[in-house]
């Protein structure tokens, strides 16, 4: 079963964000979900198994350029996760469903999302359901204080 969240849902959300960002602070990523639950521009998707929650997807709404795109706004899948031992059974394509139906609803011609170049499990993901590589790209910085 897959639910929209609610607000009394972004510490489930947040749990499963953990384990695909596991650099982040479970404080910080349920502060995160909550906003984007309370927006208008963002949404987040939860797969149940029965009542456990195995999966999620997250998706907002960019206004600025997206990389390879020709509207705004564009639905933009900014992460989504299914535990190791769900994975295979269809639940990613299901989330990026209602993330893609959602973005519909919103007005959005246009989807699109990122990974990391060496990411190849969701390289694999996004190529079998649909999407297009539109550009590759290395990000720089430069530290200006000392």
């Amino acid at each position: 079963m897959i639910k929209q969240a609610g607000i009394h849902d972004s510490k489930i959300v947040a749990e499963l964000a953990m384990l695909l960002w596991p650099d982040n602070e479970i404080n910080d990523l349920e502060k995160e979900m909550k906003n984007y639950i309370i927006s208008d521009n963002g949404a987040v998707f939860i797969y149940f198994s029965e009542i456990i929650p195995v999966g999620f997807a997250q998706c907002n709404l960019r206004n600025d350029y997206v990389e390879g795109t020709e509207s705004s706004p564009v639905g933009y899948l900014e992460g989504i996760f299914v535990k190791v031992e769900y994975r295979k059974r269809g639940i990613g394509k299901k989330l990026l469903i209602q993330c893609e139906e959602w973005a519909k609803r919103k007005g959005c011609s246009e989807f699109a999302s990122d990974c990391e170049l060496n990411n190849t499990e969701s390289l694999k993901f996004h190529l079998q359901l649909g999407f297009e590589e539109a550009n590759r790209i290395i990000c720089f910085k430069k530290n200006l204080c000392g």
